[in-house]
């Protein structure tokens, strides 16, 4: 990325006249619930309408509804936190064309057509803040962007390992001598669609609701599977595991301002107008006071991974770029992510300073090789915003699982029970367990997927 670059789209120009406003529209993007939870029913958990009358419903997909690998949903509205339900979700097929873009249609993309080169499977979460217009744009439109990026280099993800050269074939025809040192692989193509789908639809965010005069983003966790690998893509704070019957193994990492202190700091480092001279972007171990003038205090800067001391000058009594800890961490005193599409418009509260350069679209991808892990009968995988992550660590939900699965084989809906009762469990039952009592206010929105038998054989290519 160049300086030139980064200037051009996040920088303030020279002054000119003022620009009008756009002029209202009607909003691009209406409330409404996935489509796969129309003709859904909703209820309360089991025996919670005695003890808890406020109990909020919990929504799952309809019994004649089969998901993707009759992958299990559930979700659960926040107790009126907002008015509308912020999380969104979106899974279906994903239908790749050989012969380039094609034509869009984003209402019909689960439709084969016989120009159809490769078939995978899309399960995707949106976290929204600050509304959920930013969730809805997503939910409409990432997959058509992840399916345009595969098409793009649909000859590559055919060809046979090693990829390079079969037949004269090559990922890249006209430089295989480079393609083969650089030892690029299918699966380094798909990341690379993913990466680049992300940006295209946060551009595409960012001019809708431009259009409209909202304002909102989200966070985004998609899961992919092509050609026998499940690619989990991530960015923001929503979380997803693989639990097994031995192990549970994370395979998503989530973005805050704290996690990502090093990046953000860095870019304030090379662009120290982006702060307005109203923040620093050192890190102390505390907020500073004006009694602490020409102490020795602790701090860290972009570079660095441990401490040292410095002496306290008055620029460092600014406000810290990045306060606070853990999940109660902000960047710029407003946002608790790091990464995610949308807030184009979002800025510092009573101030002109935008969050959106700090901001990275670009989402972090792990691979899992499903023909490599000798999969067993209740093997999942399970996708949730931070809702239940709020609640449950991965060692509650992977026991949860596993106490669940193995007595319900024979129940055709169990991954759907499965997901109602992890969001069950956020709910503050009396029953419950020590240690999962707490109930979370947030929205709660939960994939649960299996694995076994989805390898290549099955997961259709």
């Amino acid at each position: 990325m160049s300086a030139g670059w980064f200037r051009r789209r996040f920088l303030p120009g020279p002054p000119g006249p003022a620009p009008r406003p756009p002029k209202p529209r009607a909003s691009p993007v209406p409330y409404r619930r996935p489509r796969f939870l129309r003709g859904s029913a909703s209820s309360p958990g089991p025996a919670d309408t005695a003890r808890r009358p406020d109990a909020r419903p919990v929504r799952s997909p309809a019994r004649g509804r089969a998901l993707p690998w009759n992958a299990g949903y559930a979700e659960i509205i926040n107790a009126e936190k907002s008015e509308f339900n912020e999380d969104q979700a979106a899974c279906g097929k994903l239908c790749i064309r050989k012969c380039g873009f094609g034509a869009e249609d984003d209402q019909e993309w689960l439709t084969l057509n016989s120009e159809e080169f490769l078939t995978g499977h899309y399960w995707a979460l949106f976290d929204g803040h600050g509304g959920p217009a930013a969730a809805i744009l997503a939910a409409n439109t990432l997959h058509s962007c992840l399916r345009r990026q595969l098409e793009a280099v649909a000859d590559g993800m055919a060809a046979t390992p090693p990829l390079m050269h079969l037949s004269g074939c090559c990922v890249c025809p006209s430089d295989p001598q480079f393609v083969e040192e650089k030892g690029i692989r299918a699966e380094d193509l798909v990341i690379g669609a993913l990466e680049s789908a992300f940006q295209e639809c946060d551009e595409v965010i960012g001019r809708e609701l431009e259009a409209s005069g909202q304002v909102g983003g989200c966070t985004a966790l998609v899961a992919v599977s092509l050609q026998g690998k499940l690619y989990m893509a991530n960015a923001g704070d929503s979380r997803a595991i693989l639990v097994r019957r031995d192990e549970v193994l994370p395979l998503s990492t989530e973005f805050t301002p704290e996690t990502e202190r090093q990046r953000i700091q860095q870019l304030a480092f090379v662009y120290p107008e982006l702060l307005a001279d109203e923040f620093t972007r050192l890190e102390f171990p505390r907020r500073l006071k004006g009694d602490d003038l020409g102490q020795k205090v602790l701090f860290r800067d972009h570079h660095m991974s441990g401490w040292s001391y410095k002496c306290v000058e008055k620029s460092d009594l600014k406000y810290p770029l990045i306060h606070g800890q853990g999940r109660q961490a902000r960047l710029m005193g407003t946002l608790a992510v790091s990464r995610g599409l949308g807030d184009h418009q979002l800025r510092v509260l009573d101030t002109s300073i935008r969050l959106k350069p700090f901001l990275l679209s670009v989402p972090q991808v792990i691979v899992l090789d499903m023909d490599q892990l000798q999969l067993q009968d209740d093997d999942v995988v399970v996708m949730a915003t931070d809702g239940l992550w709020d609640v449950l660590s991965n060692e509650q939900v992977g026991k949860l699982v596993r106490g669940f699965l193995p007595g319900n084989r024979e129940d055709p809906h169990r991954f759907s029970e499965l997901a109602q009762m992890l969001i069950h469990r956020t709910q503050g039952m009396d029953d419950a367990p020590a240690g999962h009592g707490q109930v979370s206010y947030d929205d709660v929105s939960v994939f649960v997927i299996p694995l076994h038998r989805q390898g290549r054989g099955s997961a259709g290519h």
